[in-house]
């Protein structure tokens, strides 16, 4: 078994071929591919987390879409002074496939 464990967009996910994984937004290439960082590789047996290592392993992806998350409504409100704010929020998104760890 196969998999790695990826940076993207500030956290860290685990992946193998074929995982479908929501990121933050990332801008793919002309042919809808994007290359993710790898922070450890394990290669059934072996586990791999040298930097030096790491750095000759890609981890490829396919843009299978864009999409926003869900709507995130933030309120404030203070007690006897008529302060009342709203705000709302949606996260920018992008659904990856992942296509070969090599």
């Amino acid at each position: 078994m196969v998999y790695a464990v990826v940076r993207a967009g500030g956290r860290q996910e685990k992946v193998e071929v074929g995982t479908i994984v929501v990121l933050d937004r990332i801008k793919a290439d002309k042919n809808g591919n994007i290359e993710l960082a790898p922070v450890l590789l394990v290669d059934g047996e072996s586990i791999t987390h040298d930097a030096t290592e790491l750095a000759k392993i890609t981890v490829t992806a396919e843009v299978v879409g864009d999409l926003r998350g869900p709507k995130i409504v933030i309120q404030k409100f203070k007690n006897k002074t008529g302060y009342k704010k709203r705000q709302g929020h949606r996260s920018e998104l992008t659904r990856v496939k992942i296509t070969s760890i090599k």
